[in-house]
């Protein structure tokens, strides 16, 4: 087995005392790169919809993220945007990093507030700039492909009353379209791409999602409850990308949310954090060696853990720019390809605002990534009962010579979190990066597979 357990502590790679706010020159620049992309797919306007869980393009776009409500920015060619939001957002919706015109919208309100005002929705879409005849493109969170549809750009995850509408707008000689790509495509989409600054500010979210469960690692007792090892965590006040996830022992699904069950000696535990650009997951067993395992799993470690760290070694030195994503899958299939380890998922998927924004590792993808890409490594082996997974979930980012260079120039403390973290993986776990490979996570694939033994590492021979 190429792999073996070693005693050695995380290092402490230090926390940030405050994110990274990006300029609004950013938001510029990336309002112009949209309206290009409009221009060059035919689109006469774009439309954006968001909501609590998918608001990614709109605040990718926009800095604005609707809380609680709905909200739709509008972009007609050669006019300002209009924003239609609900009345607890329509101020944040007025402070958005782009001009934009911000109208109440009161549908997009919760249910029993006052919508006696409300307009009609084909109005107010017309006079945001949307008129007989047009092609008009949707983005919201999701498009779809032929597997799915005959037509997929006339598929739409977005509520039916406003495609509805806009289709009657159009009408017959207009068309509305699913324009998700422009930003969503895994390649070619505009948020595949990141700036330097969205980088920092992902290294921030990637920070304290892995303090998390490095809290959680240290601050953990058996005869606790599962919330309170949440508790133990000490999470922060961030926007989280997904609900925070741990469950244990014969509840353990990987993305249940905690219980009160005690967690006793032996059990199984997972857990997730997800904060904007950074999300830290692991499985351990609540054990402080391998003689403590359940009977009918007592061979997990040499049978499941250590050749799923075996995979995720190789699929850290192999990334890089210029490998394709149908690399990145082989590499799984070939150590964890077996009905045993029940591989499920990609291994591996653009990391963003969203969680998952789209993937380019898929069995033989030709997409080749990109500098300025944000990547989970996101191996998943569901054994199921006793055996249950292995997981070291965590970010990194690719940066070419020019990109680190401007990494270092103006954010010096994250480039150097970020070297300490490629010595670490190299030096201590045996797992020797690409230069352009940048670690964003503070546990930097670090596993102990024993939660009550957090300084005894998973490491190469």
């Amino acid at each position: 087995m190429p792999v073996k357990l070693i005693d050695a502590r995380i290092p402490d790679f230090g926390v940030p005392a405050a994110g990274v706010d990006l300029p609004r020159g950013i938001y510029a620049r990336r309002l112009d790169a949209l309206l290009k992309a409009r221009r060059a797919s035919g689109i006469d306007t774009l439309l954006i919809y968001a909501d609590r869980e998918h608001s990614a393009n709109l605040t990718w776009l926009t800095g604005f993220d609707p809380r609680f409500e709905e909200a739709l920015l509008i972009l007609p060619a050669g006019d300002v945007p209009t924003i239609l939001a609900g009345p607890e957002n329509l101020s944040r919706a007025q402070n958005a990093t782009i001009e934009v015109s911000a109208r109440l919208y009161p549908p997009f309100g919760l249910m029993g507030q006052d919508r006696t005002q409300t307009p009609d929705l084909e109005e107010v879409l017309t006079s945001a700039g949307i008129a007989a005849g047009q092609r008009v493109g949707v983005l919201g969170w999701k498009y779809f492909g032929p597997h799915e549809a005959k037509k997929p750009e006339a598929w739409f995850e977005t509520p039916a009353y406003i495609i509805d509408t806009l289709r009657k707008i159009v009408g017959e000689q207009g068309r509305v379209v699913n324009a998700n790509a422009l930003t969503m495509d895994s390649s070619n989409g505009l948020r595949a791409i990141n700036e330097v600054e969205q980088i920092a500010q992902f290294e921030y979210g990637a920070v304290m999602a892995s303090e998390g469960l490095k809290a959680l690692y240290r601050n953990f007792k058996p005869g606790m409850s599962e919330i309170a090892a949440v508790q133990a965590m000490g999470l922060g006040a961030l926007p989280h990308s997904c609900h925070t996830m741990l469950s244990t022992g014969a509840r353990l699904v990987g993305l249940n949310s905690p219980s009160g069950k005690i967690v006793e000696r032996g059990d199984p535990l997972t857990s997730a954090v997800g904060y904007w650009g950074g999300l830290s997951s692991r499985i351990a067993f609540v054990v402080e060696d391998a003689a403590e395992l359940p009977a009918n799993a007592a061979d997990w470690l040499e049978r499941l853990a250590m050749p799923y760290f075996a995979c995720a070694a190789e699929w850290y030195e192999t990334i890089g720019i210029g490998v394709t994503g149908g690399t990145l899958d082989a590499i799984a299939r070939k150590h964890l390809g077996t009905p045993f380890f029940n591989l499920i998922l990609n291994p591996g998927h653009l990391i963003h605002l969203d969680e998952w924004m789209n993937t380019p590792v898929y069995p033989g993808s030709t997409e080749t990534l990109r500098s300025g890409q944000a990547i989970q490594c996101d191996i998943i082996p569901a054994a199921g009962h006793p055996y249950y997974g292995a997981n070291i979930e965590d970010g990194i980012a690719l940066l070419d010579e020019r990109g680190r260079a401007e990494l270092r120039d103006k954010f010096p403390a994250v480039a150097a979190r970020v070297e300490a973290r490629r010595a670490f993986m190299a030096d201590v776990l045996g797992i020797r990066l690409k230069p352009e490979v940048m670690p964003l996570s503070n546990l930097a694939a670090a596993y102990p597979p024993f939660l009550l033994a957090p300084d005894r590492l998973m490491a190469k021979r």
